[in-house]
C-alpha cells in the first residue's frame, strides 16, 4: 500500500510542483481541441471559514452553482467527475443536462459522474474527501483519461492541493501557496503596486488598538469622511465588512478611547447576528483593513474578471457592474452584464496591470477585482478595492452565457456577441429570497417558468436560466441569470419572472 504524503509536507508540495509544471503540456494539447478526450473533475468546495459560511442561508446548496460546468458535456469526449457533500436532486441535474446545444441527454449523462460524500455539515469539502480513503478512490476510479485531466474548484486551499496530489491531476486554480496575494490587506499592497487608486486606510490589523488608530488617521487624514469601513483579511461577499461613524474623531480631545468606545459599541455589521466579541477574534485570527467608505450616492460597483492560463496568458474574460444589498450596501446579490460602457476601458486596464503581476507571481486561473467608481466632472474616479483569487459571483452567469450561445467576449469593445454577431446581455442574481416559494421543489419551479414562456430558449438565445434550485423548498431561495440582447430587456425580463413566479400556479 502506498502511503500519501502528509498534508502541507515537503513531499506533498514537491508532488504538487510536479503536477503543476506538467500541466502547461496538457493544456496546449487538450485544450486546443474540443473534441478531445478529456476529464474535468468538479470539486465546488467553499473551503472558508465556517463560522463565515453559517451566516449564508442554504449555503450548502451553493455547491450546485458549479453545475454550470455540466456544459462541457458538449464536447463529445469530455468527461465530467462531480463531487458533492449531499446527492443533488436528479431533476436540477435533468434541467442542466437538456440546456445542453446540440447533444442527446443520454450521451452526456454516459459521461457524467456523481460522488457524494454523504455529508451535509460545514467542513470543506475537499477535507470530507481527503477524510474518506473510500470516496477518495471512487473520484479516482472515475477519471477516464487521467493523462488529460485536471481538477477545478471554487477556491483553492491545502486541501484542494492535497486532493490533486492524492488523485495525481493538475489544479487549475491558485497555488494556496500564493492565497495571501488576494486577501484584503495584500490586495490593497498590489493594487498600490501597479498605480490603482486605492481608499485611505490601513492594513494588517489585528486588534481594536489598531483599529482605533487606523481610525483617528482616517479621520485626521481627510475630516470630511464620515465614515470608515472593516473587513476581515478573509471575509468574502461583504459578510465580514462593518462600518463605524468617524465624524469629528479628529477633534475630540480623546480620539482614541472615543475610537475604542465606537468599535465597541457602534459598528454596524453587514452580516446579520454579528457581534464585537466574535469578529475581534476573527480580526485576530486572520487581521483585516481599515479604509475611508466611499459614501457618494452615485457611486457604482463594477468589477473585471481576468484569467492567467497555464501557458501564462492573461486573458480579460468580463466585467460586471455589482448589485449590492446589506445594512451598508456591501453583501453581492447579483450583477449585470456588462459593465457600464463609459468606464470598461478602464475596468480592461486595471485588470490587465494586475493580472501581468499576479501571473509574474506564479498565479493561475480566474480572479476578479472590484472596484467603486464615483462620477465627476471629467469623467470617473476609481478605488480599487480587493482582489479575489477564485471563482465568484460573476462566474456562474458568464459561464452559462459563453456555454448556451457559444458566443465569445470582445476585449476590445467590452460587448459579448453570439457566432452570428448578435449581442447578449444578463441581469443576474444568486440570492433571489421571497417567502412564496418555499416549499415549492425545483420541478414545480420550473414548470412554473416554462408554462409562462420564461425560461431559456435556444432558438432565440434569450431567456431566463435557473440555479441554486437546491435552495428553494427549504430557504425560499434561489439564482436566475436573465439573457438578453440589451440590459434594459434582461432587467424587465427579470423583473416579469419575479411577478409571474411570485403568485402564479400552472
Amino acid at each position: 500500500m502506498i502511503t500519501a504524503p502528509l498534508l502541507d509536507s515537503p513531499q506533498e508540495l514537491s508532488a504538487f510542483s510536479e503536477l503543476q509544471a506538467h500541466f502547461p503540456a496538457m493544456f496546449r494539447e487538450v485544450f486546443s481541441d474540443p473534441k478531445a478526450p478529456r476529464t474535468v473533475v468538479v470539486v465546488p468546495s467553499m473551503s472558508l471559514d465556517i463560522r463565515e459560511l453559517e451566516k449564508i442561508s442554504g449555503v450548502l446548496h451553493y455547491e450546485e452553482r458549479m453545475l454550470c460546468l455540466l456544459m462541457l458535456l458538449r464536447q463529445p469526449r469530455t468527461e465530467l467527475v462531480y463531487v458533492t457533500s449531499t446527492p443533488i436532486d436528479a431533476s436540477i441535474v435533468n434541467y442542466y443536462l437538456h440546456l445542453l446545444p446540440g447533444v442527446p441527454e443520454f450521451h452526456a449523462s454516459k459521461r457524467l459522474h456523481f460522488v457524494s460524500m454523504d455529508d451535509p455539515s460545514l467542513v470543506p469539502l475537499s477535507k470530507k474527501i481527503l477524510d474518506r480513503p473510500w470516496k477518495l478512490e471512487e473520484v479516482r476510479r472515475s477519471i477516464t483519461y487521467p493523462r488529460a485531466a485536471h481538477m477545478t474548484v471554487f477556491n483553492a486551499t491545502a486541501y484542494e492541493r492535497s486532493l490533486a496530489v492524492r488523485l495525481g491531476i493538475p489544479l487549475y486554480a491558485c497555488d494556496p501557496a500564493l492565497s495571501h496575494l488576494g486577501n484584503k490587506s495584500m490586495s490593497r499592497a498590489l493594487l498600490r503596486s501597479v498605480g490603482l487608486e486605492v481608499p485611505y486606510g490601513f492594513e494588517d490589523l489585528h486588534d481594536s488598538r489598531d483599529i482605533s488608530e487606523a481610525l483617528v488617521a482616517i479621520s485626521r487624514h481627510d475630516p470630511g469622511v464620515h465614515w470608515a469601513v472593516l473587513k476581515l483579511n478573509d471575509g468574502f461577499s461583504g459578510e465580514g465588512n462593518a462600518i463605524v461613524d468617524i465624524r469629528g474623531l479628529s477633534e475630540l480631545p480623546s480620539p482614541h478611547l472615543e475610537a475604542m468606545r465606537r468599535i465597541t459599541t457602534g459598528l454596524r455589521f453587514e452580516a446579520s447576528g454579528e457581534t464585537w466579541p466574535a469578529y475581534e477574534a476573527k480580526l485576530a485570527a486572520m487581521g483585516g483593513i481599515a479604509e475611508a467608505f466611499i459614501d457618494e450616492p452615485r457611486r457604482r460597483s463594477p468589477s473585471v474578471q481576468v484569467r492567467i492560463n497555464p501557458l501564462g496568458d492573461v486573458q480579460l474574460i468580463s466585467t460586471h457592474d455589482q448589485l449590492l444589498s446589506g445594512p451598508n450596501g456591501q453583501i453581492f446579490e447579483g450583477c449585470t452584464f456588462p459593465a457600464e460602457r463609459r468606464y470598461r476601458a478602464d475596468l480592461h486596464e486595471a485588470g490587465r496591470r494586475i493580472g501581468h503581476v499576479l501571473r509574474d507571481k506564479g498565479v493561475l486561473g480566474r480572479f476578479g477585482v472590484d472596484i467603486i467608481s464615483v462620477p465627476t466632472n471629467g469623467g470617473w474616479r476609481h478605488y480599487a478595492i480587493e482582489i479575489n483569487l477564485r471563482k465568484g459571483g460573476t462566474t456562474l452567469p458568464y459561464l452559462m452565457l459563453e456555454f448556451l450561445t457559444d458566443g465569445s467576449y470582445d476585449a476590445r469593445s467590452g460587448d459579448f456577441f453570439t457566432p452570428t454577431g448578435d449581442s447578449r446581455c444578463y441581469y443576474a442574481t444568486d440570492n433571489l429570497v421571497r417567502s412564496e416559494y418555499r416549499g415549492l421543489t425545483p420541478e414545480e419551479l420550473i414548470d412554473r417558468a416554462v408554462y409562462h414562456g420564461l425560461h431559456y430558449h435556444a432558438a432565440t438565445q434569450q431567456g431566463l436560466v435557473f440555479h441554486l434550485l437546491g435552495a428553494v423548498t427549504e430557504y425560499s431561495k434561489i439564482g436566475m441569470v436573465s439573457i438578453a440582447p440589451t440590459l434594459v430587456g434582461a432587467r424587465e425580463q427579470y423583473e416579469r419572472a419575479v411577478a409571474i413566479l411570485k403568485v402564479a400556479t400552472p
